[in-house]
């Protein structure tokens, strides 16, 4: 960024929840077009929320209206990350109260991610249509790590529910606790968890406790982000939503809640749409600004 240059807005708003003090706060640049990576990462550190979004000129070839496209980029306080569904309602949400409601398309890193606005009851809500997830094994040796690192003893997963790496825009391990007492209890070993998920390509861990046959309590250790826990993780919902319906946990069409930030006094709520037929997962929220 040249000196001259005027310093673009940074706006702040939350993901997941109606209430400022709830969901997953997020930096957004509507205009980032004078910045650099090294603007964007201090700009995303100076903050400190988990992931803060960047809007340029679209791409070649993303045909959608004038001032509906967008090229985002997303920042950790500590890297840039290919996707983040928190910063992509966020930005939504930001758009549609200066452009109007309706459809909005991001080009990502990970891909082409469509979004739908809606206003319900006088609350902004965005829906993000994922690029097509994919799920795999984890190493024994990698989940033994893992555990490790948690200080989670193997007894104490959910055996319905068996550890994968999912993948929907980012790369996440699904791990599930069998009580909700386990899922509150997260006091975990930061360099040691951060070492594997950096060997692993991860960005964050998804813990999920199942409270309900479609509603999920669930918790994100970040450390690769510089954050200890992300208080509502849309890529992570996301990636979720494709290991259960891939598992047979939950109907090819279904509408899943999950709850999060609760253990962080951030309480968030994620709607996770499947359909079947389609490989693609919905993931939608409330989004409010801050201050």
């Amino acid at each position: 960024m040249t000196t001259n240059a005027p310093r673009p807005e940074v706006l702040r708003y939350t993901a997941f929840s109606s209430d400022p003090d709830g969901g997953n706060p997020a930096g957004v640049v509507l205009d980032a077009a004078a910045l650099d990576d090294s603007d964007m990462l201090a700009i995303a550190a100076g903050l400190g929320y988990s992931e803060s979004a960047f809007l340029t000129a679209p791409p070649e070839g993303l045909d959608d209206p004038e001032g509906r496209a967008y090229s985002i980029r997303y920042f950790s306080p500590k890297a840039e990350v290919p996707f983040c569904g928190h910063a992509t309602v966020a930005t939504a949400v930001a758009l549609a109260e200066r452009t109007g409601p309706g459809r909005l398309v991001f080009a990502t890193r990970a891909g082409t991610v469509p979004i739908e606005v809606a206003v319900e009851g006088g609350t902004v809500r965005a829906t993000l249509t994922s690029v097509e997830p994919h799920i795999e094994e984890i190493a024994s040796a990698d989940l033994a790590e893992a555990l490790a690192a948690l200080g989670w003893p193997a007894a104490d997963l959910a055996p319905a529910f068996p550890p994968r790496i999912a993948f929907a825009g980012a790369q996440h391990l699904v791990l599930a606790a069998a009580t909700r007492a386990r899922l509150a209890d997260l006091a975990y070993d930061f360099p040691r968890l951060e070492a594997l998920m950096h060997r692993l390509d991860l960005t964050t861990l998804q813990l999920v406790w199942r409270e309900s046959p479609t509603v999920f309590h669930v918790r994100d250790p970040f450390p690769v982000g510089g954050v200890v826990e992300d208080p509502a993780t849309g890529a992570a919902a996301a990636a979720f939503g494709a290991y259960a319906r891939e598992l047979g946990l939950v109907p090819e069409d279904a509408v899943l809640t999950l709850r999060q930030g609760e253990d962080l006094g951030r309480p968030g709520e994620l709607t996770v749409t499947l359909r079947a037929g389609d490989p693609r997962v919905r993931v939608g929220g409330a989004g409010v600004r801050i201050g």
